[in-house]
């Protein structure tokens, strides 16, 4: 698995790319290069996941590389590297990198290249494309510090996309949205689904506490099957509910949560929210209970 490159300054990202000559290459992230034709550039054809590192541990690793291969089964994509292979990389990642707090990992799979010009895809009875896999590892400290948010008027989330069920590289509608929000003075923009419910943030899931327990929007509103979210459901301390934005201004609290952090929501437009002390926890429980 080891390619070119000597250990990086420490605490600095690196990054290492699949072969097939030479099988795997280590690099600075802003170095190595895709072809040109590769359909996870030209055409966002492709899946990621983000991993939090704990002292070169992998937080949840499994159910993320679950989603990982339920993902690209269902875009009909070649199954990603599992653990066998992520394992050994990310140690070699955080050798190299002298990384010794906290990190995040992004695992990228792509169709890849060699499907021709275009969307369309090879028949099975022609050549296929070659996947092609790589990973970046960055120093990362999770954040909690509290937001304010708008609700997008410019993009909405799909409920009826396959694409909305999975973690791909297209996250165009997800940046237009944040732009909206800074320009407005925000910090992050919350999104509807096509229902007219709220739905998710810009990269986070949306969880309300009403009457005491914490509220996600159902995954019929279109939002990410995230892994935080996951966990909190298989834990019994979240459930899914229906959403409004006046359930959001009446809650007792509300937070946008991943892998990477939880932040309690402080505002939504020009009306400002309870973020009792203690608001963030639930991250930390469900990363203390996998």
């Amino acid at each position: 698995m080891s390619g070119g490159g000597g250990r990086h300054p420490a605490g600095s990202a690196i990054a290492w790319i699949d072969g097939p000559t030479p099988p795997g290459t280590w690099g600075d992230p802003e170095r190595l290069c895709l072809p040109l034709s590769d359909r996870g550039l030209l055409l966002a054809d492709g899946l990621f996941e983000t991993v939090l590192i704990e002292a070169g541990t992998p937080r949840l690793l499994a159910e993320h590389l679950e989603r990982w291969r339920v993902s690209a089964a269902s875009l009909g994509m070649a199954p990603p590297p599992g653990a066998d292979r992520v394992r050994p990389l990310l140690a070699e990642a955080v050798a190299r990198s002298g990384l010794t707090g906290t990190g995040a990992l992004r695992l990228n799979w792509s169709r890849g290249s060699g499907a021709g010009r275009g969307l369309a895809l090879p028949g099975p009875d022609e050549p296929q494309g070659r996947p092609r896999f790589w990973l970046q590892l960055s120093p990362w400290t999770p954040v909690s510090t509290p937001v304010a948010v708008i609700v997008s008027g410019v993009e909405r989330r799909n409920a009826g996309s396959l694409v909305s069920r999975c973690k791909t590289f297209a996250y165009g509608g997800a940046i237009a949205a944040l732009r909206e929000a800074r320009a407005a003075g925000a910090d992050d923009a919350l999104l509807l689904g096509s229902g007219g419910d709220l739905c998710c943030g810009t990269s986070a899931n949306l969880l309300l506490r009403r009457r005491g327990a914490w509220i996600t929007p159902p995954l019929e509103s279109g939002c990410l099957p995230g892994v935080m979210r996951g966990r909190g459901l298989a834990l019994g301390l979240v459930r899914e509910e229906r959403l409004s934005v006046a359930n959001l201004l009446a809650s007792e609290a509300a937070l946008l949560i991943n892998s990477l952090g939880c932040r309690p929501i402080r505002r939504c437009g020009a009306t400002d929210l309870t973020v009792p002390a203690g608001a963030g926890d639930l991250w930390g429980h469900l990363l203390a209970s996998s």
